[in-house]
């Protein structure tokens, strides 16, 4: 693909954290965005419903890459109803899109279809790279992966290339996780989770945007790529860096007890998990990431 040329790029989740940051990038450099939308399109959107199956072949004409970020947040306490809600976001929408662009005469040429380091599951110290095979089958947070991976194999099978940026935890002050952490940290309420020894894997999010620029024009990128900082951190130093970015002390752990009071299921599968990622895939394709370290990452992305 070239990479000077503009390109027509439909994007899913565009309203959402990353898919925000990414259509201002995308436009800022000259290419033209289609985002899906669930409601009436307006001009130059594509409208679909991932849930009714609901996506017509010519609205994709003359796309070249789709990128697709949508998905149910899983940053709260998981009722049943609310997993099936995850799984069913991910996995259809996945499969609509790719099935959709198979069927095409002359299908987008790449398809960037989100997925998370979750898919490797609780860890240890383990350094898990693309290599890595997922986690145990009976996690949840294991089970979704695989299966939202798996529904991209149609546009596999059509011989579109196609990727998977694994996310890890993107660091913004517009939301996600950080987001949510910045009020206690801010009023000297922060501090470790649990032992605070699990590993966090991050990535600022102006390298997650960077990434996946790079994933949708270089050919040797295909299948899983870890969207990752290369220095992952354990929780106790993710949290009293982040205090110490705020000038705010980090001194009040929160037990793991605590989490699963609050949160449930959804605390050991996220707060309390270690996964190590690095970005073997991403350094091979000579990226430069422009926040490799944490400090100076959150310096950044809390600055202004």
């Amino acid at each position: 693909m070239d990479h000077s040329s503009a390109l027509r790029v439909a994007v899913s989740g565009a309203g959402g954290l990353i898919g925000s940051a990414l259509v201002h990038r995308l436009t800022a450099e000259g290419h033209r965005v289609a985002p899906l939308v669930r409601r009436v399109p307006g001009a130059g959107e594509i409208g679909w419903d991932p849930e009714a199956g609901r996506l017509e072949p010519r609205d994709l004409q003359g796309i070249d890459a789709i990128i697709h970020l949508a998905g149910e947040n899983i940053g709260v306490r998981w009722t049943p109803a609310r997993k099936a809600r995850i799984l069913s976001s991910r996995v259809n929408g996945t499969r609509l899109l790719s099935e959709t662009a198979a069927c095409m005469p002359n299908p987008p040429r790449v398809m960037l279809s989100a997925s998370a380091v979750g898919i490797y599951g609780d860890r240890g110290d383990e350094i898990l790279t693309e290599e890595s095979p997922p986690g145990a089958a009976h996690d949840f947070l294991v089970s979704t992966g695989v299966q939202w991976e798996a529904g991209a194999d149609a546009a596999r099978g059509a011989g579109i290339r196609v990727v998977h940026p694994r996310f890890g935890l993107v660091l913004s002050r517009s939301g996600g996780a950080l987001g949510r952490m910045l009020l206690p940290f801010r009023l000297g309420i922060g501090g470790r989770l649990g032992s605070g020894s699990q590993w966090m894997s991050w990535t600022s999010i102006d390298d997650a945007v960077s990434a996946l620029l790079v994933l949708m024009v270089n050919e040797g990128a295909v299948g899983p790529v870890n969207v990752t900082s290369p220095a992952p951190v354990r929780n106790r130093e993710f949290t009293s860096t982040l205090g110490r970015v705020l000038a705010r002390p980090a001194v009040l752990p929160v037990p793991s007890f605590g989490l699963r009071l609050m949160f449930g299921e959804m605390a050991d599968a996220t707060l309390l998990a270690s996964t190590r990622a690095v970005p073997q895939r991403l350094l091979a394709l000579g990226f430069r990431f422009q926040h490799p370290a944490l400090e100076p990452a959150l310096r950044g992305v809390l600055r202004g």
